[in-house]
């Protein structure tokens, strides 16, 4: 049996969904963590080493578990926010935990890249560690953060596809369920190929809208 037309539509809505999801809350998670790993490290705005070295060592240890082992251990967790380790809205909270470590990293690396000059001229014009943050650190790296995020959401992609393997639904799961098991090769071509337009035209967004902003 093949899949049909509004499998693969509904399979396509809900990868769409769990990208969207995790993205915004692994963003509201990773970009604050990214943040305080810079600030807080030796030499910088706020130096805190304890904190440094404890959410440094925090995100190591998700940053090292496979998303799908990550994915089975945190059945748990999952049942207990959403009631259910099964379905789309299940596997957003393994795909948060997984990306927010991720995107903090990312965000950490853009914001390493800033010219210490420019911190260091905001300082002494009297900004205080807020508006250093947001009004010079943040905007200087925003480039390098839009880059940063696409590589993120390309990478939730690849794990909402890995996430359909355990009955998360979405691409992965009609892949598996059609492509793999019942030996569907349409259904297989046509789900890598959607894939492979979606990772596209990401990577193509991120890359003009981190130019654009290069130009301002």
């Amino acid at each position: 049996m093949l899949a049909n037309t509004d499998q693969i539509i509904e399979a396509l809505i809900e990868t769409i969904q769990m990208v969207t999801f995790s993205l915004l809350f692994s963003t509201l998670l990773g970009l604050p963590l990214g943040i305080l790993l810079v600030v807080t490290r030796k030499g910088h705005l706020l130096e805190n080493l304890p904190v440094f070295n404890i959410l440094n060592g925090i995100i190591n240890i998700f940053r090292s578990v496979p998303f799908i082992i990550l994915l089975v251990a945190l059945i748990p967790v999952t049942r207990l926010i959403v009631g259910t380790s099964i379905g789309t809205a299940a596997a957003i909270v393994p795909l948060v935990f997984y990306a927010g470590p991720y995107i903090a990293r990312l965000v950490e690396n853009s914001l390493l890249e800033v010219d210490p000059g420019v911190l260091e001229a905001a300082e002494a014009m009297g900004a205080t560690p807020w508006q250093v943050i947001s009004k010079f650190l943040l905007p200087e790296a925003l480039s390098s953060l839009v880059l940063a995020l696409t590589i993120a959401t390309i990478g939730l992609v690849g794990a909402t596809a890995m996430a359909g393997a355990v009955g998360a639904g979405g691409i992965g799961d009609l892949a598996i369920t059609y492509g793999y098991q019942r030996f569907d090769e349409i259904t297989m071509i046509i789900t890598v190929a959607i894939l492979v337009v979606i990772v596209q035209g990401l990577q193509s967004l991120g890359n003009f809208t981190a130019k654009k902003i290069r130009r301002r």
